[in-house]
């Protein structure tokens, strides 16, 4: 048991829900809510937070049973500190609480609605940014309007609904891992409405804004081996704990259509344009994550630290690194080469057992921003490819759906099917890559179109059939 948990700094119960959060997950957990948690102390405010689970039920019963209260545990080598989180007002699941919701939704004092429902969740293609009209979901939502049940369905309904009883809009915070994620939220959303009534679509321009932001904490599934440790940390059973990493950070367009919480006093930045930070981690952070998390599955190692024990992964993510950082425009204040640093020691936190098979879920969302879109410039400029072409060739050998040592895995990717489709009696390189090629909207055409980037991809994915993953990354870095 720990003796010096920390606690909320406010009466919670003295304080009004002002934020819907949609997607109940353990990031939301250990980022938003905990900053909002901070700005409730400093400032006080309304701004207590509704969470809102889109498919499961289990995390939302669990958190509405302890009234929203659950632990946070930083952990850094050699020690932890734990709080008790109070910012989370209520919780509820779509499936089986939609009524709740929709009122929560349409309330007026509701004046943010803030997203972490994973890159798939925005049912957007990749290619153009735009909304999926060939998504499940979303033919559901069109045809059913009020029983929506994807997340720009929801969102539109509700905005509908709000419209319908005279109340104005509210912001609409997307903090996914997306490159411009206020305008991809955006888009979909209009594209949307435009299909449900166009005059709403016009009345969500005025009363909607859809600031960017970036979004950075590194923050593992909980297991049932964390609830007992966080049960012993604390003393008191917590069935919903969460444990993270001490950094953390959030860069926000300061572009809200009403008030907001004072997450400044929490350490949040606000600015005129995210697009550069979101730029240094999309690409730095989650391009190296997206590196090691398919070389480590692929190889059999199962979390981000193991694979940093590893040398030859370790000097992969360290050439990577440069790589990427010698072609970011400069950013006030941002020193790249001890972002780098910052980011390689917190990969090699031991006590952070981020699972490379977690991060290596919904590949074909992620790989566009934080791979493909780097590489294309560096072709262009005449820059190293190395790193962009191992990491793709190494997420296809992931996508074979089995290990080096024999383990068989789901892909867990929104197109697995296809991609198992495409795939099908396909053993060697080439054959590989031109099954994954033919894919309508999965590859940039322009980039995988280019015999110098085909090649090196070709090269390293026979070298990585051939010899495995280690000793191909020891190739790479040689």
């Amino acid at each position: 048991m720990c003796r010096n948990v920390g606690r909320p700094g406010y009466d919670p119960t003295a304080h009004g829900t002002g934020i819907v959060h949609i997607g109940l997950g353990a990031f939301h957990r250990a980022h938003q809510a905990a900053y909002t948690d901070t700005a409730l102390a400093a400032s006080g405010g309304d701004w207590r937070i509704a969470a809102i689970s889109m498919r499961s039920t289990e995390t939302a019963q669990k958190l509405a049973e302890q009234d929203g209260f659950y632990t946070l545990i930083e952990k850094s080598p050699g020690q932890s500190c734990a709080r008790i989180i109070g910012s989370i007002s209520t919780a509820f699941a779509l499936r089986i609480q939609r009524a709740q919701i929709m009122a929560l939704l349409t309330s007026p004092e509701v004046k943010i609605v803030s997203l972490t429902v994973t890159e798939k969740g925005y049912c957007y293609y990749t290619r153009d940014n735009r909304l999926d009209l060939d998504n499940a979901t979303i033919r559901h939502d069109l045809a059913e309007f009020d029983q929506p049940i994807s997340v720009p369905g929801l969102i539109v309904k509700s905005l509908s609904e709000r419209r319908n009883l005279g109340l104005k809009g509210f912001t609409l915070l997307c903090c996914d891992n997306l490159p411009n994620n206020g305008e991809i939220t955006r888009h979909v959303v209009l594209d949307f409405s435009d299909r449900i009534d166009p005059h709403l679509s016009n009345w969500i321009k005025n009363n909607v804004t859809f600031p960017s932001t970036m979004v950075d904490r590194i923050t593992p599934e909980t297991t049932d081996d964390f609830v007992e440790e966080a049960t012993k940390t604390v003393g008191v059973f917590d069935a919903v704990p969460v444990q993270t990493e001490p950094f953390s950070q959030w860069v926000i367009e300061d572009d809200f259509k009403y008030d907001r919480p004072a997450w400044d006093a929490a350490g949040a930045i606000f600015v005129e344009d995210v697009a550069p930070y979101e730029k240094m981690k999309l690409r730095m952070l989650n391009g190296s994550h997206s590196l090691l998390a398919y070389a480590g599955h692929v190889a059999g190692i199962k979390t981000v630290s193991e694979c940093m024990s590893t040398p030859e992964l370790r000097e992969l993510v360290q050439l990577h690194l440069a790589a990427v950082s010698t072609k970011l425009t400069p950013l006030a204040g941002v020193n790249y080469t001890a972002y780098s640093h910052k980011l390689i020691e917190r990969f090699e936190n031991p006590d952070i057992q981020h699972a490379t098979y977690q991060i290596a879920m919904d590949g074909s969302m992620k790989m566009p921003q934080r791979i493909f879109e780097p590489a294309e410039e560096a072709l262009v400029e005449g820059a190293s490819i190395q790193t962009y072409a191992f990491t793709t060739a190494v997420w296809f050998r992931y996508l074979l759906g089995k290990s080096e040592n024999g383990n068989r895995y789901s892909l867990r990717d929104p197109r697995e099917r296809e991609i198992h489709e495409l795939l099908a009696g396909k053993k060697d390189a080439r054959a590989i890559f031109g099954a994954l090629k033919m894919a309508d909207g999965l590859l940039p055409q322009k980039l995988f179109a280019n015999e110098t980037w085909a090649k090196t991809v070709i090269d390293s994915l026979d070298q990585i059939l051939t010899d495995g993953v280690l000793r191909s990354a020891a190739s790479a870095v040689a």
